[in-house]
């Protein structure tokens, strides 16, 4: 007998704290809601064969709304993929946050220093600015007199993005199990003056965190009662 209440209250631990990781994860992606092209997580719960439930975090990567900006240097990506940056060490990562600056030298950086695609040079001496759908960055002079494609912002894929692993600042890094980045060059579609916004839905976080909140009350309380038949069996048993 006692070993059926040890277990029941072991699944019930173990259980009430995968709702708590769930907890935290539904917080994370509410936390980030405002966040650049920030992509939620999505927590599964599994229920193994000895009955206990494990759980997994997914990267939910679908599109997230286009919020137009006063930016010329705001680019936002339609569909997939991801701009690959370069970090001041020269570390690789990929990201869908297109909100960039110009460096003390003329590059095209983001907001945290990391030179975007194989680096863009922006000379000074010129009054518009386009970037279009295809990545292209072109300067020209109101009198036309000057028009130059300076460099392209490229776009990426991987053949299995779900396996990138997250890094901070919403930035993403290949794996073995994602594969090698693949130049997007079908279908690529930037917009300039736009960044995506986050794709987190509020109103379905609320809703999670409110079923979890029951749940794991109900849990603790089971959890209580059991202890408490258990001990009353031990005390009985002496």
């Amino acid at each position: 007998m006692s070993r059926s209440f040890q277990g029941i209250i072991t699944k019930g631990i173990i259980n009430s704290e995968l709702q708590f990781e769930k907890l935290a994860a539904i917080s994370g992606n509410v936390a980030n809601m405002n966040t650049t092209g920030y992509k939620g997580v999505r927590f599964e719960q599994i229920l193994n064969d000895q009955g206990y439930l494990t759980g997994v975090e997914r990267r939910d990567y679908t599109q997230g709304d286009l919020l137009r900006t006063s930016n010329d240097l705001d680019v936002a990506i339609q569909g997939e993929g991801f701009i690959p940056i370069t970090s001041p060490d020269g570390e690789v990562c990929y990201s869908r946050d297109g909100k960039f600056k110009v460096d003390s030298e003329g590059y095209l950086i983001t907001l945290d220093g990391y030179l975007v695609g194989d680096g863009i040079q922006i000379p000074t001496n010129y009054d518009n600015l386009r970037i279009s759908p295809n990545g292209d960055v072109i300067v020209s002079s109101n009198d036309r007199s000057y028009h130059e494609v300076i460099g392209n912002i490229p776009v990426v894929m991987f053949p299995n993005q779900a396996e990138l692993r997250a890094g901070d600042n919403n930035k993403f890094y290949l794996t073995a199990e994602s594969g090698e980045p693949i130049l997007k060059k079908e279908g690529k579609k930037l917009v300039q003056g736009s960044q995506e916004g986050s794709n987190v839905n509020m109103m379905d976080s609320a809703y999670d965190v409110m079923r979890l909140n029951a749940s794991i009350t109900a849990s603790i309380r089971i959890m209580t009662s059991v202890n408490q038949m258990y001990n009353l069996i031990v005390e009985m048993s002496q």
